[in-house]
């Protein structure tokens, strides 16, 4: 049986609008009251204006008040076991402990599981940007 999480983020792909890419991404995030916010991702022209899928579930769970996540499943159109790319990892860190588990869409039943902390070490966090914000005032 495939994850309830991996699921809901297959069936959001088809929402994704992906002229230029044409590569399809679903997010699901779970909340640790078990609400599910999907996001898909939203691409334009000039790519810096895209929107990631997590990004939107994140934004999505952020604006209805949510703050504490448990989950999170991640597919593409062509289920090749997706990750969360660099700058999503660190918007989940912003929301999301590192134990945060991490599914990935592997295609049929198969899918990859990590923590947010595996995925992304050593996040900068407020700690990390105070504890630099104390050193240039000491330079």
């Amino acid at each position: 049986m495939v994850d309830e999480l991996v699921e809901k983020a297959r069936q959001v792909l088809s929402n994704a609008h992906v002229p230029y890419s044409e590569y399809r991404v679903g997010a699901a995030l779970r909340t640790t009251d078990g609400t599910v916010f999907v996001g898909c991702n939203i691409e334009n022209a000039n790519y810096s204006n895209s929107l990631h899928a997590e990004e939107v579930a994140i934004a999505e769970a952020v604006k209805n008040g949510y703050r504490e996540f448990d989950r999170l499943a991640v597919s593409s159109g062509v289920r090749d076991g997706v990750t969360p790319c660099g700058m999503c990892r660190q918007t989940l860190s912003e929301f999301c402990a590192d134990d945060l588990v991490v599914v990935c869409d592997e295609g049929g039943e198969e899918t990859s599981k990590y923590t947010l902390g595996e995925l992304l070490p050593n996040t900068i966090s407020e700690g990390t940007l105070s504890d630099a914000a104390g050193r240039s005032d000491e330079n």
